[in-house]
């Protein structure tokens, strides 16, 4: 009896665990704030949003198209940003909400990178 493995993981480099672990914090900032606000519209989208992460490394771990999984999570996560200036401004300085765009500028530097690797 053979074992396979459904994970395609051995040709991911350093880099991709680190976009694994971007994606996941703020796949969990996006959760966090989502349960919090469950019974609105924005908690709904804000959970939907994490999920969405979740998935995207899921894809990636198994991979399934890879390139573009980056091509779509760039503009993806540039939505997240956007929406979160456009939601919270002028009280845009709160440090979690600075943290995950933080992070998610990060991802999206380093998903160009992988995505212009693999051209």
């Amino acid at each position: 009896m053979s074992s396979t493995s459904t994970f395609e993981t051995a040709s991911l480099t350093r880099l991709h665990w680190f976009g694994v672990a971007l994606a996941a914090v703020t796949g969990l900032v996006h959760l966090y704030f989502g349960v919090l606000a469950i019974d609105t519209l924005q908690g709904v989208s804000f959970v939907l949003a994490g999920v969405a992460f979740f998935v995207a490394i899921l894809l990636l771990l198994v991979g399934y198209r890879r390139r573009l999984l980056y091509l779509v999570g760039i503009p993806f996560t540039g939505v997240q940003i956007l929406l979160y200036f456009y939601l919270n401004w002028p009280n845009v300085l709160g440090p979690g909400g600075i943290g995950d765009k933080v992070v998610q500028v990060t991802l999206i530097a380093v998903l160009v990178v992988l995505y212009r690797r693999e051209a």
